[in-house]
């Protein structure tokens, strides 16, 4: 899964870039912008208003995400944000040279770090119970054809018997998301680690698992050959308490839907009193209504999870009002 998708020909780093693939939030609607704008600024204000304010966007794709939140930010923000894309690609020709590109998270980081559909591809293991124990599961890197390898280590089958209850058939072992999150909450000095992603919790962890791959816009089989994404959900609640651990401080974790929301993206229909008395105003808003319906729609995009971890402040702080 690591070269598959990070490797000198891996998915992500060759190629055009995730955009060409799949549709994410930050690609299906300036409204996503528009709401993590308004969580910024709750961030922003519990930080004091520095006269520098970094955004940290990890897995950024090719910079999509930042570029909107500068365009649409207004002046005295704009002029305080530095923006930094972290992504494993080189920087696109087309980056505005006021977007910072990194290979690494940086340290020291005063702000907010996003991570928006990031863990789903951060590597794991797949392993399956037998009857001595959790085995691998390894992979034909051409194929994509499955059989059972040696057994997980001692700290991964720790992690199983904690985080997994027992499954007939196969589980996602996600130490290495735990590890990677607690890694990026730990290069925040002061304000928010947010992380949105869909995933599941310990008690309806999926029987068969989620491994799964994605390319031109359509879900395919997960062979690791470079071609195709390859994805798997988080377990959110063990990434949740790994973060928590290196900022000593509590955790929120809710859907997307209630994120937004409470964000402002509520997804109704404006009033029909509206089309007679501003039919261009109607049109807008109904433009917009759609758009943060399909954000906040739970059997899509609204049922991903936001784990939002503060650092340094009180929790309440950075709650947008």
């Amino acid at each position: 899964m690591e070269r598959a998708l990070y490797g000198p020909d891996g998915f992500f780093v060759a190629g055009p870039g995730p955009a060409a693939h799949f549709r994410t939030s930050v690609h299906a609607s300036p409204v996503f912008a528009a709401c993590l704008l308004r969580q910024l600024a709750a961030v922003d204000e519990a930080l004091g208003r520095p006269a520098r304010l970094d955004v940290v966007d990890v897995g950024a794709g090719r910079g999509e995400l930042l570029r909107a939140l500068l365009t649409r930010a207004d002046p005295d923000l704009a002029d305080r944000i530095h923006p930094v894309a972290v992504e494993r690609a080189e920087r696109p020709a087309d980056l505005p040279p006021g977007i910072d590109w990194r290979h690494e998270i940086p340290e020291g980081i005063t702000g907010l770090l996003l991570a928006t559909e990031w863990l789903d591809n951060v590597p794991l293991d797949v392993a399956t119970p037998t009857p001595d124990g959790w085995r691998h599961l390894l992979v034909d890197p051409t194929t994509g054809h499955e059989t059972t390898g040696p057994t997980v280590s001692p700290t991964d089958t720790t992690w199983l018997t904690h985080w997994w209850p027992p499954t007939p058939t196969r589980a996602e072992v996600g130490r290495t998301r735990d590890e990677a999150w607690a890694e990026a909450v730990g290069r925040v000095e002061r304000g928010l680690a947010l992380a949105v992603d869909y995933g599941h919790l310990r008690d309806a962890r999926p029987l068969d698992g989620t491994l799964t791959g994605y390319r031109d816009g359509r879900q395919v089989s997960p062979v690791p050959d470079g071609s195709c994404d390859v994805t798997a959900h988080v377990a959110m609640d063990s990434v949740a308490a790994a973060g928590a651990r290196v900022a000593g401080c509590a955790y929120t974790l809710v859907s997307q839907r209630e994120a937004l929301r409470a964000l402002g993206a509520d997804g109704g229909r404006p009033p029909l009193a509206l089309a007679s008395r501003d039919p261009v105003g109607y049109l807008r808003a109904l433009a917009g209504a759609s758009a943060a319906a399909e954000l906040t729609d739970p059997a899509g995009l609204g049922g991903h999870w936001w784990l939002r971890q503060p650092v340094g402040v009180a929790p309440e702080a950075t709650m947008a009002r």
